[in-house]
């Protein structure tokens, strides 16, 4: 049935909803609002007028009404790595399957402490009830605290696996997952072409590699520092093609992977003949490269739904909403790793 309007210029209210049901403005109010005072039968009458007429709620006027704006904000670093993209799609779906909408504050990469609190500000004048952290550092300032405090929060990715931070992806685990898989195919060591300082997965991931290989009685090569994007990854690639020694690289991101596997095939050096490569993310083109890497999944769109259920849970005041999804990393292996030539 095609909607219908009493007025040409005008779209249809409560009260043409009303009318056309039969029933008072309060109860179209009610059962718009999904409360279950109303019985049944009237419901379905109130819901079929909706659809006839093609009534809307409009946002900003149930938002006076119920005192209400079901926003979430989210603040994220302004980056083209898939990580952001795919942690945004997560965020997204929950909040839509519980009725929330989302408001995102984008913070240019290496900024400032202060640019982050200003976003947070941004997005409470906004009217978001609540904020995900989708950022890759910690800002446990005071002024940070105060802002948590006064609005619930929570963080995306977090850089401690304490009991406030359930969410956690352990950037350590992701280490130790590549290294180990390297060692136990026979390779003496393993060098690594790290991500950018600023972020605290960087130093979580080297750490953990180095100890990874200290406790196998390996002395750890120097880390070869990139900054996230492929042409950093082929700039390392070039270094690691020039020591004929290396048979084994732990790269911390599969864009990366991409730029120096290039480097490698162009100075001659096959993969995984000559030197294996693990990376980490599992990007949607990991599957694809040639050859297919070798991976650390990290599982982003969990990670973004995790945080946006567990902010609508402080929201609404209770524990949780559903299964929270696991954010454990998971070693995905493909063609990119192979035993050293013998």
């Amino acid at each position: 049935m095609s909607p219908r309007r009493h007025q040409v210029d005008r779209a249809p209210s409560q009260v043409d909803v009303a009318k056309l049901a039969g029933v008072s403005t309060q109860t179209v109010s009610r059962v718009m609002s999904g409360q279950d005072s109303v019985r049944p039968d009237t419901a379905r009458r109130v819901l079929a007028a909706v659809e006839e007429l093609g009534y809307r709620v409009h946002a900003a006027a149930a938002s006076l009404a119920s005192g209400r704006t079901r926003v979430l904000g989210v603040i994220v670093v302004s980056t083209d790595r898939y990580s952001s993209a795919a942690l945004g799609v997560g965020i997204q779906q929950a909040a839509a399957a519980n009725g929330y909408t989302v408001s995102t504050a984008a913070v240019a990469d290496h900024a400032s402490s202060e640019a982050f609190l200003e976003a947070f500000d941004r997005l409470e004048r906004q009217g978001a009830e609540g904020i995900i952290l989708g950022i890759p550092v910690e800002l446990e300032t005071p002024a940070m605290r105060t802002r948590m405090e006064r609005t619930p929060a929570t963080r995306s990715e977090r850089t401690s696996l304490d009991g406030d931070a359930p969410l956690a992806v352990d950037q350590r685990a992701i280490a130790r997952l590549a290294v180990e898989h390297l060692l136990d195919l026979g390779h003496k060591t393993v060098w690594h072409v790290s991500g950018d300082d600023y972020w605290t997965e960087t130093q979580q991931r080297s750490e953990a590699w180095e100890q990874t290989l200290r406790e196998r009685g390996i002395v750890p090569p120097p880390v070869i520092p990139a900054d996230w994007t492929p042409e950093s990854g082929y700039r390392a690639g070039r270094t690691i093609a020039a020591i004929p020694e290396v048979t084994a690289v732990f790269v911390s991101s599969d864009e990366m992977a991409f730029g120096l596997i290039r480097a490698l095939h162009e100075a001659g050096r096959s993969v995984p003949e000559d030197v294996s490569v693990v990376s980490v993310d599992d990007i949607a083109l990991a599957a694809y490269a040639s050859p297919a890497l070798t991976t650390v999944r990290q599982p982003f769109e969990d990670m973004g739904r995790a945080a946006a259920l567990r902010l609508i849970a402080q929201i609404e005041g209770h524990e949780a909403i559903g299964e929270m999804p696991s954010t454990d990393p998971q070693l995905v292996v493909r063609a990119s790793t192979a035993p050293p030539r013998a």
